[in-house]
């Protein structure tokens, strides 16, 4: 379920895999708070999320969900940022501040891919 992916070229980042199994909503936030915690816990930098886009039917729900628990967490300040893989980019203003608080998530693989299956944490 998780460990850095190979290709992912941003150093000190780590790929989580929250959908893999097709597990429930509930399940799947608790796999995110998990690994929001060890990402923590071990000086993470930031986390690509994999929740799916909803192609099956459920990675939609993971992902909405998955959203609303991140945008709790960033108020709160239990983490920095976090940007849609639909806008990790340099033509969004999420993208570029996710960028400038992590300068190594440039370098990622689906930096600038539009990949609504994914979202990036800068922890």
């Amino acid at each position: 379920m998780s460990g850095q992916i190979a290709g992912d070229a941003c150093v000190g980042c780590k790929t989580v895999n929250i959908e893999a199994g097709r597990p429930s909503v509930e399940v799947a936030l608790q796999r995110l708070s998990q690994e929001l915690r060890l990402g923590k816990a071990n000086r993470v930098g930031a986390l690509k999320v994999i929740h799916g886009y909803g192609s099956t039917g459920s990675g939609g729900a993971i992902r909405d969900a998955a959203r609303r628990l991140l945008a709790e967490r960033r108020r709160a300040g239990m983490i920095r940022d976090f940007v849609g893989g639909d806008e990790f980019s340099a033509f969004s203003p999420a993208g570029r501040r996710a960028v400038e608080l992590l300068p190594e998530l440039r370098r990622d693989t689906d930096y600038g891919r539009g990949n609504d299956g994914i979202t990036i944490v800068v922890l």
